[in-house]
């Protein structure tokens, strides 16, 4: 049996041809490519957070390679200095569009949680041709004309509304819910020392929508079912009537970033 001729440049030429192979999918396909490829992530926030709330979920896709922004909107956590009564639903539209601009961002996810939604429906109408694929957080899902207030309940909106009138310039958040529904009882004291009141103009102004949201084209809608909200009920039974978004739904509070970080780490790559 005769042994293979085998020469250094057979081995360079067979290697070259590989990387090729690898590189344009002619057949081969690497690991780290099949696994997943890069993906950009901007995780919108919900009333009374800040960009803090994604951190657990910001460093598990991280690690995995992906590029995350997690801005916090005006008025907020470490931009709470800035309250004011001007600060609105525009103002919050404004400061994600903007990332997106300054940081030249392409084929975007856009994962939007609870008031959120109103902000992700804004930023679509600017610049949804950067954003390649939505992820509704147990969020939002407004009509054009409609305001975050509308979709509360009387006794919120009563309330927001008597500190309006007032001439106060922040909403804090509601006190006394049971743990549970909104936060785990291990982050309670957690998420108690970060959150901030909401500046009132964004609960009062009507977004305008014009369809930008229903022309992504992946759009997922995730449900955390501990919570309780007839107008995420709604937005989750709109989701699955609709063949062109995905709906998923977890046993989980408000906050699924805190309560099951890897859980929707792993959402959030399929849904990208």
């Amino acid at each position: 049996m005769t042994e293979p001729h085998v020469t250094r440049r057979s081995i360079v030429g067979a290697g070259v041809a590989l990387a090729a192979a690898i590189t344009t999918g002619d057949g081969i396909v690497s690991p780290a490519r099949a696994q997943s490829a890069q993906k950009t992530f901007l995780l919108v926030q919900g009333a009374w957070e800040g960009g803090w709330c994604w951190r657990r979920v910001s460093d598990l896709l991280e690690k995995k390679g992906h590029k995350v922004f997690s801005p916090t909107l005006t008025g907020l956590g470490e931009r709470s200095h800035l309250l004011s009564k001007d600060v609105n639903l525009d103002t919050h539209v404004t400061d994600i569009v903007n990332v997106i601009k300054w940081e030249d961002l392409q084929d975007v996810c856009m994962v939007a949680h609870s008031y959120g939604g109103f902000v992700g429906s804004g930023v679509l109408e600017q610049i949804g041709d950067r954003v390649s694929s939505i992820v509704w957080l147990d969020a939002f899902k407004p009509e054009n004309g409609q305001r975050p207030l509308d979709l509360t309940s009387d006794a919120f909106r009563q309330a927001l509304l008597a500190s309006s009138n007032k001439g106060e310039q922040g909403f804090p958040p509601p006190a006394g819910n049971p743990v549970p529904i909104f936060i785990n009882e291990n982050d309670r004291a957690y998420v108690t020392s970060k959150v901030t009141p909401q500046p009132i103009g964004t609960f009062l102004q009507p977004l305008k929508l014009s369809g930008a949201r229903d022309k992504v084209a992946k759009k997922t809608y995730i449900r955390a079912t501990k919570f309780p909200s007839p107008a995420f009920d709604k937005a989750l039974a709109e989701c699955k009537a609709d063949k062109s978004w995905s709906t998923s739904e977890i046993d989980s509070g408000h906050l699924v970033m805190l309560d099951a970080p890897e859980w929707l780490a792993n959402q959030l790559l399929q849904a990208a």
